[in-house]
């Protein structure tokens, strides 16, 4: 999906070197539709530049930083060299994204190419990228779509596209439990109460124990978001905690190490 308005300074845009010259290059703008522009040869990169074309070549796929736009003389200036490689490698993961975001967009709607500029415009509203939206989607239900205004068939239509594709990024929490049990069996009774900590219902998380260092135990928990995380961290300490009280032994937790 192309934009049809103008990059506005400061932003980092996706391009594809078309022409290069002795004074700089001419790029395309991927994100923009029939927008071009120039990265004169000092922005191309820091220092005295002998050959251009050792930095920049003709199909090249790189990542500019916009400088001035005169949308009176369809100009847009642009910087090669005031973008460092973490900037480079976010901006092409996340235009990759919103790439495959189109595509899955297409599928749905195939055959109505007019409607579905409309829904992708409504999308992007209070985000960064199309994935980004279906991301939310993914994640949040139905309610991501509020600013949106969409219809309530394409609402689920979208969220049917979010739920299939996108793969929801996990979170990892940490806490700690401490037990101890004097009793003759008691380090039976510690192990028997971390295998109970590592115990989950939820096929969506991964629960891991391991020792610190007397009497402290770590509990790492992995799961599709915080609110769940942070529930069955604190259902394995207590589960854990719970065992060695009964065997008459103690047992705190800890957010913190």
């Amino acid at each position: 999906m192309q934009s049809e308005g103008w990059p506005e300074p400061g932003e980092l845009v996706v391009c594809t070197v078309d022409q290069v010259v002795d004074f700089g290059a001419f790029v395309i703008l991927d994100e923009y539709k029939d927008k071009r522009g120039l990265i004169h040869i000092s922005e191309v990169a820091s220092g005295w530049i002998k050959y251009i074309r050792d930095h920049v070549r003709e199909g090249q796929k790189i990542v500019c930083k916009v400088l001035n736009v005169d949308p009176s003389r369809h100009h847009i200036d642009l910087s090669l060299k005031d973008v460092n490689e973490h900037q480079r490698k976010d901006k092409i993961q996340a235009w990759k994204a919103d790439q495959k975001a189109w595509k899955w967009l297409q599928m749905a709607y195939e055959g109505e190419e007019e409607h579905l500029v409309e829904v992708a415009a409504g999308l992007v509203k209070g985000y960064e990228g199309l994935y980004m939206a279906l991301e939310d989607a993914a994640v949040s239900g139905i309610d991501a779509f509020a600013e949106a205004g969409l219809s309530p068939e394409d609402a689920e239509k979208v969220l049917a596209i979010s739920q299939e594709n996108v793969k929801i990024p996990d979170v990892e929490i940490t806490g700690y439990v401490d037990l101890m049990n004097p009793a003759p069996d008691g380090v039976e009774q510690i192990k028997k109460a971390l295998k109970k900590a590592g115990q989950t219902k939820e096929s969506e998380v991964t629960l891991d124990v391991k020792y610190v260092g007397a009497p402290r135990y770590r509990i790492h928990v992995t799961a599709p978001d915080y609110k769940l995380a942070e529930a069955e961290l604190r259902k394995a300490a207590k589960a854990a905690i719970d065992l060695i009280v009964e065997q008459g032994g103690e047992g705190t937790f800890h957010r913190q190490a």
